[in-house]
């Protein structure tokens, strides 16, 4: 038997093909050559190193024209052109058809894109009969409407690789299909979803096999990124995530040992760039410490640069490990922090401690670390004083501010609470600008994303002094700069935020220069990412 495991194409305004990177696929490649060595297993990624090219933007996210009118070269601009990142999706039935398979696995991890993973099982259908099963976490989600498209044979539900194994056996040997856990397929025109249960240990799982992957497709200033996943399943509760649909509530974690030996091997294969996917890192505080402790041990010094662009959960963190993970080579620290407000945090099942999370910053700034904090904006629930708060906390730490507006998606608590429907997962997306609240609007969300923008300028800046805003522009030095200093300087003294073309000055009149000025105001000072301090107020 012949399996051809695939990733789809994604269209967006925007693409991150480094944190893209099919790892789980790999995962599935790696378990079905472990049990059922006869088997040819290939992964095809038509995402990654395909190109992209610009699309019509679709109907139903017609309103966003509005909010991204076309080209802008200011340092604060969000997005313009909506794109096809990846191959086109009758190349990809081409390329399968060519192949023969006997059986095609689809990547549809997020429903945000699951309209794509569809339209390449279709492509794959109008040119070859070969059955098609479908994983990941919309078809967790959401299994009975991605089995009753017709292009679909199966799906899987959860973590996939004893499935997937479980269903080759069991097609190869013609056994009844209602065995097969975490199993969904068509009996006589009825959508059968069989029971669910554990897969494989996450000890027993091989290290994902990336054999098919070209390198360079993932890679970051042209040296390629190996993804590390150290655990599966989360302990926490946040109601805004669907990782526990798909991994489970349980948390489980390799062993240090297998994790350093997947680092030594890929180590091997001249990799040094390594990024940790799961954002539990260091939900095991002691085996974290060993494990960095290991590392720092085990490789040269500076021989390794480690990065977590998931965002890290900073609970488990404080400054002693930070001060570890620092030396074992994290140069960076991507933290999660979403809300400062403690009420809102708790009304979304998730633990708050700002003064945790700051000391975790001052620490890794001392330390030479970059810092990035994500705040969630838009959270049902929470007041747009509350965002702005949060905004201006962030503002006052040497870091970036990584703001993000909140979607709903299948597979999370509130996805159930909030009712969510179908004809939603279009807008399942930060570029959709959803409004899921109704405590802000649209605009408001808009704006405060250009907002963090315009302060992530401000903290960039080359300041080596307690300065005024004034002054602190006066600093801008490249082309680039100099056009965000006049641009922010117009929208302080007329109250117009503008966007630049290359050639014109162009009004955003969907940004509110009112809600900026809350912000701004709130924020008292800026700190940048050198650790200087700009004063918000023009004249001071």
């Amino acid at each position: 038997m012949k399996l051809l495991l695939l990733q789809p194409p994604v269209q967006d305004y925007y693409d991150t093909e480094l944190r893209l990177q099919p790892i789980g696929l790999c995962y599935l490649k790696a378990a079905v050559r472990k049990h059922l060595p006869h088997i040819e297993v290939l992964v095809k990624d038509f995402h990654a190193g395909h190109g992209r090219r610009t699309i019509r933007l679709p109907d139903e996210l017609g309103y966003l024209r509005a909010y991204y009118p076309g080209k802008d070269l200011s340092p604060f601009s969000l997005f313009s052109a909506y794109y096809h990142f990846g191959a086109a999706f009758e190349d990809v039935g081409s390329f399968v058809a060519q192949q023969k398979p006997d059986l095609v696995g689809i990547s549809s991890l997020f429903s945000t894109y699951h309209e794509e993973a569809i339209k390449c099982a279709r492509e794959i259908k109008k040119r070859i009969d070969v059955p098609i099963v479908m994983g990941g976490s919309h078809p967790t989600a959401l299994p009975e409407a991605v089995l009753a498209d017709p292009a679909v044979d199966f799906i899987i539900r959860g973590e996939g690789e004893r499935p997937l194994v479980k269903l080759i056996e069991a097609l190869e040997s013609g056994s009844e299909l209602r065995t097969v856990a975490n199993l969904g397929f068509k009996y006589e025109g009825q959508r059968i979803l069989n029971d669910s249960d554990e897969s494989f240990s996450i000890e027993d799982l091989p290290v994902p096999d990336s054999s098919d992957l070209n390198p360079r497709h993932y890679a970051s200033r042209a040296r390629p990124v190996a993804t590390i996943v150290s655990s599966r399943g989360c302990p926490y509760r946040c109601d805004f995530c669907s990782v526990r649909s798909t991994f489970g509530k349980a948390y489980r974690r390799r062993s240090n040992q297998s994790i350093l030996d997947e680092i030594a091997m890929r180590y091997a294969d001249g990799y040094s760039l390594f990024d940790f996917e799961d954002d539990n890192f260091a939900a095991d505080r002691r085996q974290t410490e060993q494990l960095l402790q290991e590392v720092i041990g085990r490789f040269p010094p500076g021989s390794l640069e480690l990065f977590a662009m998931n965002g890290l959960c900073y609970f488990g963190l404080d400054p002693e490990l930070v001060v570890l993970m620092e030396k074992a080579g994290f140069s960076q620290l991507n933290l999660s922090l979403v809300s400062a407000n403690p009420q809102v945090c708790s009304d979304h099942y998730r633990p708050c401690d700002v003064v945790a999370f700051e000391q975790t910053v001052q620490t890794a700034f001392q330390l030479g670390m970059r810092v990035i904090g994500y705040q969630i904006l838009g959270l049902p629930g929470e007041s747009l004083d509350s965002m702005i708060r949060t905004l201006a906390f962030l503002a006052g730490l040497p870091l970036l501010v990584g703001a993000s507006i909140f979607y709903l998606a299948p597979g999370c608590a509130l996805w159930e609470k909030e009712r969510g429907r179908a004809d939603q997962l279009k807008f399942a997306r930060l570029t959709a600008l959803p409004c899921h609240s109704d405590l802000v609007s649209r605009d408001d969300l808009y704006t405060l994303l250009l907002t963090a923008r315009i302060i992530n300028f401000v903290k960039s800046l080359p300041v080596t002094s307690e300065l005024s805003l004034e002054h602190a522009l006066d600093q801008a030095t490249d082309s680039r700069s100099r056009l965000g200093a006049r641009l922010l300087r117009t929208l302080l003294n007329e109250g117009r935020l503008l966007a630049h073309d290359g050639c014109n000055d162009l009004p955003l009149d969907r940004f509110r220069p009112d809600l900026f000025r809350a912000v701004w105001s709130s924020a008292d000072a800026i700190r940048t990412l050198g650790g200087t301090t700009v004063c918000t107020e023009p004249g001071t």
